[in-house]
């Protein structure tokens, strides 16, 4: 089993109301991969949170984990989360087989940031 690094549960300054989880998880630990992931409540979609919230666990990501690269993926029919991983530097670079669904998911974004990128 996977362990998820629950990096930060994001509120609101002025209210405290939740907005959304967001953290890493290893994909291929010994080569310092991780998953990158962010769930916003609906809410709060189409307000810049996700890419706020993005650019920060990336940057923990490198800085602090010293991790290699980053891994995201989405469901093919969600346009939106493309658009996000596309705006914080993720590219496409495979399909990949997605287990909670049982099926490969031909058009499923799976991309890869270098840390390079942050230099």
């Amino acid at each position: 089993m996977r362990t998820m690094f629950n990096i930060g549960r994001s509120s609101l300054l002025s209210s405290h109301e939740h907005v959304a989880c967001e953290g890493l998880r290893p994909h291929t630990l010994d080569e310092q991969v991780y998953e990158f992931g962010i769930h916003l409540r609906p809410i709060y979609w189409r307000q810049g949170f996700a890419e706020e919230a993005g650019h920060e666990i990336i940057t923990l990501a490198f800085h602090t984990l010293g991790a290699m690269c980053l891994f995201a993926g989405h469901h093919p029919a969600n346009a939106t989360s493309r658009r996000l991983l596309h705006k914080l530097g993720f590219r496409f670079t495979h399909e990949e087989f997605y287990p909670p669904t049982g099926m490969k998911h031909r058009e499923r974004l799976v991309s890869c940031l270098s840390s390079s990128v942050l230099l």
